[in-house]
């Protein structure tokens, strides 16, 4: 269970089993505030979306042949 134990200006203070985390509170769902329980949802779809769009940019940059052999830094 995650539940929004208290809001720090721009930073919620989440409860998340025994350990407290700070996270964002433009990462919360609209409507959350202090009390809200949240739920953490695993989306199999989205993952497999970004994971093939991830595999389509590095075959796509692996085809060029316009970038140098070596970097200097």
């Amino acid at each position: 269970m995650i539940t929004v134990d208290r809001i720090e200006g721009n930073r919620a203070i989440l409860v998340v089993g025994a350990e407290l985390v700070e996270v964002p509170v433009a990462l919360l769902p609209a409507g959350a505030g202090e009390g809200s329980v949240l739920a953490l949802v695993l989306d199999g779809d989205a993952e497999r979306s970004a994971r093939q769009a991830a595999a389509d940019r590095l075959k796509r940059l692996q085809g060029r042949d316009d970038l140098p052999e070596e970097i200097e830094l």
